[in-house]
């Protein structure tokens, strides 16, 4: 006579009993407009039986575990759904979890960053939005505190974007190609908040091998420039040094 077995610890049986905490992807999506480095918010609803009611969040939401095979799909489907850009360059920032980050209850964010080109990205506000801007990082603080913890997600993104730009490409994927090299520089001193010595940079960036020509392109200059796109945009190129003293004008 046959006996029912006893599942196993760690079988599907056996982990269905203990509460499970809300999992969601925020992304951090910067552009570099109007001269300045820029970042995406959304507005949260007025609706007092929401979360944070109308202050401005990173955009983000639930795991749909029906479509997302993993963490980088969902937060490719949320940059997706904001800007209606399919393929940016997106770095996966860091974990925030607690008890208290959501009145909701437990939860846990995976927080991505996105670096996209400004120019013709059509914003959607989404099904759970009142409104859908960009902001200009450095008017940021001082303002009125943002939903759930993601000040505290905004700031780590930034900081890392400022780090690795000193010794990184990462500033060409916040540019429409093709791009000048003046223009590279420009958003380089944008990100950075300084100025770069125009001789080395120019020197550092065609060295680098990251660049492509792609022709002369269109200037007011009695010299018109040389067009370049990056030559794999998956992923950014490492410099074998970082921006010094010497390389500020």
């Amino acid at each position: 006579m046959a006996t029912k077995a006893t599942p196993l610890r760690g079988t599907r049986a056996a982990t269905n009993d203990f509460p499970r905490p809300f999992t969601t992807v925020d992304v951090v999506i910067f552009t570099v407009r109007t001269d300045a480095l820029e970042v995406l918010l959304v507005q949260r609803p007025a609706d007092k039986d929401e979360p944070f009611p109308g202050r401005w969040a990173l955009p983000g939401g639930f795991v749909n575990v029906r479509v997302d095979t993993d963490l980088l799909a969902c937060a490719r489907r949320k940059l997706l759904e904001k800007t209606g850009v399919r393929s940016p360059y997106l770095e996966q920032l860091g974990s925030w979890g607690s008890a208290h980050r959501d009145p909701r209850g437990w939860s846990a964010t995976h927080a991505h960053f996105a670096l996209i080109a400004g120019q013709d990205v059509d914003l959607a506000k989404g099904a759970n939005a009142a409104d859908v801007a960009w902001f200009k990082v450095d008017d940021l603080p001082g303002r009125q505190p943002l939903a759930f913890d993601h000040r505290d997600i905004l700031e780590a993104a930034v900081d890392r974007l400022r780090n690795k730009v000193e010794y990184t490409s990462l500033p060409a994927f916040l540019l429409a190609e093709p791009f000048t090299l003046p223009q590279l520089q420009r958003t380089y001193e944008i990100v950075l908040g300084r100025p770069v010595d125009k001789s080395g940079f120019r020197t550092r960036m065609l060295a680098a091998d990251f660049l492509v020509e792609v022709g002369i392109v269109e200037s007011a200059s009695s010299r018109p420039p040389m067009g370049y796109r990056v030559r794999d945009r998956s992923n950014a190129v490492v410099f074998p040094r970082t921006f010094s003293p010497r390389d500020v004008g």
